[in-house]
């Protein structure tokens, strides 16, 4: 069977590349890089959520389903 991705390799990239993003939306909440700051977090708890589904961790998924639905809650009634 051909193996379409290494879900190890891709789930290993894609968490680094979430947390270097998600530091990049702490960095802009502190330093008031509004709107920014959320874009960040967006994309970051994006991959988190995508890591979840690689790993089948349903906490994983699970926390950062309520942070994506928590986030566009508060983006959408700016």
């Amino acid at each position: 069977m051909i193996k379409i991705i290494d879900r190890d390799r891709t789930a290993f990239i894609v968490k680094w590349v979430a947390s270097v993003i998600q530091i990049f939306g702490y960095a802009g909440t502190a330093f008031g890089w509004t709107p920014w700051n959320l874009y960040f977090f967006l994309v970051g708890v994006l991959g988190w959520l995508f890591v979840g589904v690689l790993w089948n961790d349903k906490a994983v998924m699970m926390i950062h389903f309520v942070a994506l639905g928590s986030m566009l809650a508060g983006m959408a009634s700016q």
